[in-house]
């Protein structure tokens, strides 16, 4: 897929990424093996934001792009680096696209995320639509790419699927042991890490962004 631009905003050049030092703007410890696995071909050293100690801004954006971009530019902003950010979330058809933007909150406890409970909370909205709702749903990943000086670009990728119940597999985080993506049997977290890496929506977001800047 192509670079995409925010709603308003319009089209940056494309700036190309040099072997080097990049900081991943995330704290999640599964998103951050992911990326690194998609990086280590390229010449690029990644670093976690848990790495450098830098703060988790407050995601307040209503889209993918917005939250993508305000954690990618922070972390460019104080680590002086090229930072990528990942906003990802599972969109299920039948909750009209929930839990969509705010993936990670339906997981939030005072004591921290749980995704059982995130995924159970899914499953109870999807049966109180009734047996014949529809399954059918996808992971979005906006990839956004920072600079210090503030530039910055998005790339976007998708992986369709259909949602089962219980959770099946322990590899994957998130959402990963419902979500059987299209043309599979196995859940995202019943398989091994190079697949899901060569068919995840992060990977169809990392590819796009590879064609453009790598």
């Amino acid at each position: 897929m192509s670079p995409v631009e925010p709603d308003g905003v319009p089209p940056q050049a494309i700036r190309k990424l040099t072997p080097g030092k990049l900081v991943i703007a995330s704290h999640n410890a599964g998103k951050v093996r992911e990326i690194n696995a998609l990086l280590a071909e390229y010449g690029i050293e990644a670093i976690s934001a848990a790495d450098l100690d830098l703060p988790e801004p407050e995601e307040t954006g209503t889209t993918f792009v917005a939250n993508a971009e305000l954690k990618a530019l922070q972390a460019a902003d104080l680590s002086g680096l090229p930072a990528l950010a990942d906003d990802s979330g599972l969109c299920v058809d039948a909750l009209g696209g929930d839990p969509g933007v705010y993936t990670a909150n339906w997981a939030e406890t005072p004591n921290g995320r749980d995704w059982t409970l995130a995924m159970t909370k899914v499953e109870q909205a999807l049966a109180e639509k009734g047996p014949d709702a529809s399954r059918a749903a996808h992971f979005v990943s906006v990839l956004a790419l920072a600079w210090p000086d503030g530039h910055v670009q998005w790339f976007e990728g998708r992986a369709e699927g259909t949602l089962t119940w219980p959770p099946r597999g322990d590899v994957g985080f998130g959402y990963d042991p419902v979500f059987v993506p299209l043309g599979n049997t196995q859940t995202y977290a019943e398989m091994d890490p190079a697949e899901k890496h060569a068919i995840s929506h992060r990977a169809a977001a990392f590819a796009a962004m590879v064609d453009a800047v790598l």
